[in-house]
């Protein structure tokens, strides 16, 4: 069982940043997907910047070039950078972990991952 939490979140103005975190207990998979979720109210939950161990990344177009998703192996941590926030960039963020290696159409899509942080809130005035 591994255990995902998330921290960095909080409130910022317009054109701001925020870096979050997901740190992993320990697990010893050489082959996984990780990525970041968000869920903002009344709306299902997106796909915002994913990675595998192949070294593939994929991002939601609207974050794209505002956001950058990262990782330290030897923290078991997994970040995201997000600069020139938006308000509708306003949502829980949550970070995941599936064990296999998703294919690269399938990377944004959450019902493939396993496990799931409690989500860090991101507000995001204007």
């Amino acid at each position: 069982q591994v255990q995902l939490e998330e921290s960095g979140g909080g409130s910022v103005q317009s054109g701001g940043s925020l870096r979050l975190s997901c740190a992993a207990s320990e697990y010893t998979y050489s082959t996984y997907s990780l990525g970041w979720f968000r869920q903002a109210p009344g709306k299902e939950r997106e796909g915002v910047a994913t990675l595998n161990s192949h070294g593939t990344t994929r991002y939601a177009d609207s974050v794209k070039g505002r956001f950058t998703i990262s990782q330290d192996n030897a923290k078991n941590t997994l970040y995201l950078q997000m600069n020139s926030l938006k308000p509708e960039d306003t949502a829980m963020y949550y970070c995941a972990a599936a064990f296999r290696r998703l294919d690269w159409w399938r990377l944004l899509h959450p019902g493939h991952y396993t496990y799931w942080g409690q989500g860090t809130q991101v507000t995001v005035s204007s």
